[in-house]
């Protein structure tokens, strides 16, 4: 099956671009997310590629005024990897690394948007993701992350909202394997989701980026971690030996406050101050529209909204957040103040920070 990446440099293996491996799981991401100086608007975006299972998904959301309004599409892609829409959905790759654009097209829906994201540095690298469940590879993916300023527009029920440079946000790229579609048959013994703890801290400050991220066990042994403080001008420092700490909100497992320490003088404060997204706008853990899950020959658009109280503590679609936080970088002698988003998803036990039970509060 020859596509339009056949005729790109991009081939890794014998095979055409359409033919990703073996797993059924491989995917090709990308997600933004964006919000004004005053966090009185926050949006995110996403479109994901699943070469085996021949779905590309996307999705655009937005919260104003308290109110999260999601918009989500899916099509079957035909073994396409160059055609970046999916119904009202599109992106541009207009400079590689560096620029994109995101167009969301009037459709029946509240939603319409046209977006251009300009990163502030080149793309950092994480470390590879690699988990597995007793005998099962779980996770074997890559990611970039990259900070950036955003310009347009984008208009909710036909009210307009000018974005400018002040309009701050991160991007990320992921591609490998984790689970997609729908549930395996035979699932490990050991179940695929009894223990996940994860945070992501992407902050913007005048001058530089920061990004902070750790997955541990159950033990709190962290198995994929990184802080890196980047300047605009590319200037990585990267910091292996970090640290972390949480305060909860009562009775949930949201974080109220999380301190980081870097060594040699440096750390990060974080305080929640703006509107939690919940991720399941995107796709992430929602029923009916996981990444990856079929919806028919023909495409599929879909709209709804989360108030405030349906993004509360409790409710399974807002299990897995990001929270607009205030960011209080320690770096030396120097004090810097900036914005940024804490990514929150804990299922299972988490010793150091006193998370016990599958989702039992924090105490």
């Amino acid at each position: 099956m020859l596509t339009k990446g056949d005729d790109f440099p991009l081939h890794q293996t014998s095979e055409p671009i359409a033919f990703a491996g073996t797993d059924r799981n491989f995917y090709d991401r990308y997600f933004f997310n964006g919000y004004s100086p005053d966090g009185s608007v926050f949006f995110a975006a996403a479109m994901g590629f699943y070469p085996q299972l021949g779905i590309v998904d996307a999705s655009f959301c937005v919260i104003v005024e308290g109110v999260q309004h999601n918009l989500r599409a899916s099509r079957r892609s035909g073994g396409e990897r160059l055609n970046l829409s999916v119904g009202p959905i599109a992106l541009d790759i207009d400079v590689p690394l560096e620029i994109v654009t995101l167009r969301i097209a009037p459709n029946d829906g509240l939603l319409a948007g046209e977006l251009r994201f300009a990163g502030r540095h080149f793309p950092i690298e994480e470390p590879r993701f690699i988990r597995r469940n007793g005998t099962r590879l779980f996770m074997d993916y890559t990611r970039m992350t990259q900070n950036g300023h955003w310009s347009g527009w984008l208009s909710v029920d036909g009210r307009r909202v000018d974005a400018n440079a002040d309009w701050a946000g991160t991007r990320d790229r992921s591609w490998g394997v984790r689970p997609v579609g729908a549930s395996e048959p035979q699932p490990p013994p050991e179940g695929n989701f009894n223990q996940f703890f994860w945070l992501w801290t992407p902050c913007n400050f005048n001058g530089s980026s920061l990004f902070f991220h750790s997955n541990d066990d159950g033990a709190g042994n962290p198995w994929n971690r990184r802080a890196v403080i980047i300047g605009d001008g590319g200037t990585e420092r990267h910091f292996d030996s970090a640290t972390f700490g949480a305060e909860w909100q009562a009775g949930t497992r949201r974080i109220a406050k999380m301190t980081a320490d870097f060594g040699n003088d440096r750390s990060l404060t974080l305080t929640p101050a703006g509107p939690v997204f919940a991720m399941s706008g995107l796709g992430y853990t929602h029923p009916a529209w996981g990444h990856g899950l079929d919806h028919g020959p023909e495409l599929a658009v879909a709209h709804d909204s989360l108030s405030e109280t349906g993004r509360g503590w409790g409710n399974p679609l807002a299990m897995h957040i990001q929270a607009l936080v205030t960011a209080e970088l320690v770096d030396g002698d120097s004090v810097h103040h900036g914005a940024g988003v804490l990514e929150q998803l804990f299922v299972g036990p988490h010793e150091p920070t006193g998370l016990a039970g599958l989702m039992d509060p924090a105490p």
